[in-house]
């Protein structure tokens, strides 16, 4: 593929201002606007981070709400500096969220009278319960040809109030690139899947200890968990970085 000409590049819009399109290919639009959408290693730090603290601190002093507490003042620490900065929050909003699912699931186990450790097995059971619905959804959604990622693109399109949100359909290299880059984003959750539901169902059908089973658990949420994710987002940084497939004006 050959690269434009400068006098080929779409250089302002219909009334001679600035250019309608920043991005003259399909890779740098993806990457600008995942970026934004996913919120980048900060945001995937920031919902980790308090899982990361919970799993360290039941695995040294098997008290769950020792556990729940510290991690639920680390997001309240990393809500205040994104309030201070005036940044977007919904990244740490989201982290409230798996801890309050998290825990919820734990009061559960608890009321049907488990003890600690059942509790904590059932601490990560919604984790893997979200990534079997997530890997289920955009494997379906790539076999449809209307894969996650180009929504997420759409989404971040329609907030910056740039056109219609479901534009990528019309463009097949846009789909096709699109269902590329769900295939990696769905990779982790697959992985996940494979590893910590075999060790959650171990533990709690006693075909492996339940202490060995929470730590096995911990240990694969700390690395399936962010590192696994930003392993998955570099290759489709580079995905994106390796094409320059020209935005297609007429699809």
């Amino acid at each position: 593929m050959t690269d434009d000409a400068p006098g080929d590049r779409p250089a302002t819009d219909a009334a001679g201002g600035p250019a309608a399109l920043a991005e003259t290919t399909v890779e740098a639009a993806l990457r600008s606007q995942l970026s934004e959408a996913l919120g980048g290693v900060r945001g995937m730090l920031e919902a980790a981070v308090p899982t990361a603290l919970f799993t360290l601190v039941f695995l040294v002093g098997k008290d769950l709400r020792i556990a729940l507490a510290v991690s639920v003042v680390a997001a309240a620490v990393l809500l205040v500096v994104r309030l201070v900065q005036h940044s977007a929050v919904q990244f740490v909003l989201n982290a409230f969220v798996g801890i309050a699912i998290g825990a919820f699931f734990a009061w559960r186990s608890a009321r049907g009278g488990g003890d600690a450790n059942d509790q904590a097995l059932a601490y990560f059971l919604p984790g893997v319960l979200y990534n079997l619905g997530y890997a289920v959804v955009m494997v379906l959604s790539i076999a449809l040809r209307y894969p996650v990622v180009g929504f997420i693109v759409g989404s971040v399109t329609a907030s910056r109030g740039e056109g219609d949100p479901m534009a990528w359909r019309g463009d097949p290299q846009v789909v096709r690139l699109c269902g590329r880059l769900t295939w990696l984003l769905a990779a982790p959750c697959v992985v996940r899947v494979v590893v910590q539901g075999p060790l959650y169902l171990a533990g709690r059908s006693g075909a492996l200890d339940a202490d060995a089973a929470i730590a096995a658990l911990g240990a694969a949420k700390l690395v399936m968990g962010w590192p696994l994710q930003v392993a998955a987002l570099a290759l489709m940084v580079w995905l994106l970085s390796r094409n320059a497939t020209p935005v297609s004006g007429e699809t």
